[in-house]
């Protein structure tokens, strides 16, 4: 986020976003759009009893910063018109550009695409799961695995018009026990590129330090140390992991 861009100015709501499972609001502080979640619009969820979400969203922001990838817009907490709450800079998708789709069976492109499964539409017509081959996602999906993100759906991914992609909606992230749920399995068992791996050592070394003192503030003591252990392993392992346990590898609905 550049430095000029307002942090603690007047929130204005300028609308609601009501696809969303939580009070998700459009507002702009001095002009510059953003997304407003109160904390007090938050659903109780029973599989992530601790904490609230607009904490993990923050939480998320961090260590992209520590990745050095730009993969989540700046988000901050801050007092708005419903309370505390998460506000992240809005960001402008391109309409025209698509970094996951559900295309025919026969329609799989050829090349810059990876095939993640197969299915039936509502009208019994043979699909199939694709999302684009590129460095940007590749780089969402090594995030998604430290950060244990159980609902990267194809919506939450943004295609920007320069080829970069923004990851949103990280609310469901950081959980001691494994709940990556994602769209992303293109790459399942490939090996890591040197630039991922950097940018795992990276978070990996700041955890020892300022990242680990910030995520203290919004992160239970148990999910830090899963954190970790999750950077560690992946590390070691040097490939992007299959699912495994018993809950479903992608998150419902896809989109």
């Amino acid at each position: 986020m550049p430095e000029a861009t307002p942090a603690d100015g007047e929130l204005a709501l300028t609308g609601r976003i009501t696809t969303a499972s939580n009070a998700t609001f459009l507002g702009s502080i001095d002009g510059v759009p953003v997304v407003y979640k109160p904390i007090a619009g938050e659903r109780p969820l029973w599989d992530f009893p601790d904490g609230d979400l607009a904490s993990r969203e923050v939480a998320a922001y961090l260590v992209s910063e520590s990745f050095g990838w730009n993969v989540v817009p700046r988000t901050w907490l801050r007092e708005g018109p419903l309370g505390r709450g998460m506000v992240q800079l809005w960001q402008d998708a391109d309409p025209d550009q698509g970094a996951v789709d559900l295309v025919a069976a026969e329609d799989v492109p050829d090349e810059g695409w990876r095939h993640v499964f197969d299915g039936t539409d509502e009208n019994d017509r043979a699909v199939s799961l694709i999302h684009e081959d590129s460095a940007a996602l590749r780089r969402m999906a090594v995030f998604d695995i430290v950060v244990n993100n159980a609902d990267r759906k194809g919506a939450h991914v943004l295609a920007m018009a320069d080829g970069h992609r923004h990851g949103v909606d990280h609310g469901l992230t950081f959980h001691a026990e494994h709940k990556l749920r994602t769209v992303l399995w293109g790459w399942l068992g490939e090996s890591l590129t040197a630039d991922e791996l950097d940018g795992i050592d990276r978070v990996c070394a700041h955890l020892d330090g300022e990242l680990g003192d910030a995520l203290a503030g919004l992160l239970g003591s148990h999910e830090l140390a899963a954190l970790a252990e999750r950077c560690d392993g992946l590390r070691s392992d040097g490939r992007f992991p299959a699912p495994r346990g018993g809950m479903p590898a992608v998150p419902w609905p896809l989109f």
